[in-house]
């Protein structure tokens, strides 16, 4: 069982890393948890590290990675519901030429394809069109793109079949993310991850559709949902 301190520093972390990609520094930590030095973070760290919350990794600045959440954290990050915006595609995806922003809150963002929200589709990686997006929908600095869904695995996540979803690229993920996953470098599809030892398990949101547990050597991460678009 963890200790309230160490619930809310591997809450700190989680929220920082979806929000920015990166862990927070230890600095950021100390501030966060109201604490007069590094050395309690380094002592949350180390108990965390040993309990298999987290892990360190070698020869790189900042770098932590989370292997799992407990259940209390888990839960609000299975509860998570895409940021979404109502609409008439057709009239979001006309930007100007160059790719540039289309208004002062509004970036224009390629179209890659089709991604599956039920059975796994071959993946796209062309661009098919492009649309305007909300700047706020956007997260971090990072590369942003957006897929079209096809299927309805993902349902009860609120994601329905033809909503265009809005993918921040990334390669890390934490269980009960949202993620565009890569099945044997080939297959492409849109659903729950969650880490289970060396396993990877892909979770649809509607009973319908089963889990699919696969090596980690054969899933990769190619992004994380940070919002929708829907047309009427």
């Amino acid at each position: 069982m963890l200790t309230k301190k160490q619930i809310e520093l591997l809450e700190f972390i989680q929220k920082r890393m979806a929000q920015d990609g990166i862990p927070p520094s230890f600095d950021e930590m100390k501030i966060a948890l109201d604490l007069r030095s590094k050395s309690g973070i380094h002592r949350l760290v180390t108990a965390l590290e040993e309990r298999g919350f987290i892990r360190r990794l070698p020869h790189r600045a900042r770098a932590l990675e989370i292997l799992r959440l407990p259940e209390s954290l888990a839960q609000s990050a299975q509860g998570f519901r895409p940021q979404v915006i109502d609409g008439d595609r057709r009239d979001l995806s006309a930007p100007p030429s160059g790719g540039m922003p289309v208004s002062s809150n509004a970036v224009d963002l390629p179209v890659m394809g089709r991604i599956a929200a039920g059975v796994p589709i071959e993946a796209i990686s062309e661009i098919s069109h492009h649309v305007a997006v909300p700047g706020t929908m956007l997260s971090g600095r990072q590369t942003h793109f957006a897929l079209e869904v096809k299927g309805d695995s993902m349902i009860e996540a609120g994601i329905n079949d033809g909503d265009l979803v809005v993918i921040r690229e990334q390669s890390a993920a934490h269980n009960g993310d949202i993620v565009v996953a890569l099945v044997e470098e080939h297959e492409a599809t849109l659903k729950y991850f969650r880490r289970k030892g060396a396993m990877i398990a892909l979770e649809a949101a509607n009973p319908a559709y089963e889990t699919r547990v696969l090596p980690e050597d054969k899933v990769r991460v190619q992004g994380r949902l940070v919002g929708l678009i829907r047309s009427y």
